[in-house]
């Protein structure tokens, strides 16, 4: 390969992993770049899990031997069993060298016991059909983050020292898409995250909502929404100070969030104040209000709190269309308040409570069931009309 076509494959990984939009897909665009620039069969790009003491594969691309998986769960090994990776590297970085890639073969000098030569890579090679590896250090921050490995079927020609050269140079190509994707991560966890409890935000449960409606219509999955308004935090607050109040916004928020884990794919998420929900696309309505029936007897336990007022709405149950997101929100919410006007033990759920729906769909300034300038204002908590 020219220096004209390994500088285009060098652009072209750049922008496949500034394209991508999750760590797999960044994760694959490094592993298949890095194969097709070095004319390459397999690549792998593998982290260092320092605590844990092993180098753990996170995609394996091209030609996949039997048994490998584009996206294994648990493929890793222990480091010891590559030294280079643990002490070779470090060694060399030490003593002001730089962290470069080296090449393993079946035949060959490098077989034979030179620098470089690690035994499990080369019978890992020939168990697989590969006949020769290049394998370059990924260096992220100063310290070594894992390792690209790109490999040739057996009979093809052996990668060189010019392609070790190339593929550090595609090593570091590939260290800086995975710092910018970790910054992209860390941005979207924040920007989706409620900072005091660790639970999804409100911006989370808008996003994973239109995704759950839309889903409803394509192949009426049961999407449930559950909102719970923690009763007496202003009394907490006033009393005891935000500090004690905070702490019993957090005990329910992990509560919520253990009641929830019973509910498959469920999003626990605070919107904000004192008001919380749990998002579902799956369990079935009475799994969800069974949840929320435990959900109101274990925040009735919490010290300080005076347990929390919940409606339930849900597509499994008599609730007429659901044109948009908002009238799910809205019919959850209207359920909360019946909830909170009666001082319910339990959850109100919208479709078996007849005024809950009512309420719900009532315009604004409508005469309703709670009294004159009482009825609650709904918080517009999602886009679209309902």
């Amino acid at each position: 390969m020219g220096e004209d076509a390994r500088l285009r494959a060098v652009v072209e990984l750049a922008q496949a992993m500034a394209s991508a939009q999750t760590s797999n897909e960044s994760w694959r665009a490094a592993a298949l770049g890095a194969r097709d620039a070095l004319a390459g069969r397999f690549a792998a790009l593998s982290v260092w899990e320092r605590d844990l003491g092993r180098l753990k594969v996170l995609v394996n691309a091209g030609d996949l031997a039997e048994g490998e998986e584009e996206f294994p769960e648990d493929e890793s090994y222990p480091v010891h069993r590559f030294p280079e990776i643990a002490e070779f590297l470090h060694e060399r970085w030490a003593g002001g060298g730089e962290p470069n890639a080296w090449v393993e073969t079946v035949e060959g000098p490098a077989a034979a016991g030179e620098p470089g030569y690690c035994h499990q890579r080369v019978a890992a090679l020939r168990r697989r059909g590969r006949g020769c590896c290049v394998v370059a250090p990924i260096v992220l921050h100063g310290r070594a983050w894992g390792e690209l490995y790109v490999a040739r079927r057996l009979g093809e020609p052996v990668f060189g020292r010019d392609d070790a050269d190339f593929a550090t140079v595609i090593a570091s190509v590939v260290a800086s898409g995975i710092a910018q994707t970790e910054r992209l991560e860390e941005v979207r966890r924040l920007a989706f995250t409620d900072p005091l409890t660790g639970l999804a935000n409100r911006r989370a449960v808008d996003a994973r909502l239109d995704e759950a409606v839309a889903r409803h219509r394509r192949d009426g999955s049961v999407v449930s929404l559950v909102v719970c308004d923690l009763n007496g935090l202003k009394r907490v607050n006033d009393t005891h100070g935000h500090a004690v109040g905070d702490r019993l916004l957090e005990r329910f928020g992990s509560l919520l969030s253990v009641c929830g884990a019973r509910l498959p794919g469920a999003l626990a998420a605070r919107l904000g104040g004192d008001e919380f929900c749990l998002l579902t696309v799956g369990p079935p309505s009475d799994a969800v209000v069974e949840v929320a029936d435990e959900l109101c007897r274990r925040a009735a336990e919490l010290e300080l709190g005076e347990g929390v007022a919940c409606g339930v709405a849900s597509t499994g149950d008599p609730i007429g269309p659901l044109p948009s997101a908002r009238r799910l929100f809205r019919l959850a919410d209207a359920a909360q308040y019946r909830a909170k006007a009666a001082r319910s033990v339990g959850p109100v759920v919208a479709g078996r409570d007849g005024g809950v729906v009512r309420l719900a769909d009532e315009p604004p300034g409508a005469p309703s069931g709670a009294p004159s300038g009482e009825r609650r204002r709904f918080r517009g908590m999602t886009r679209g009309s309902g």
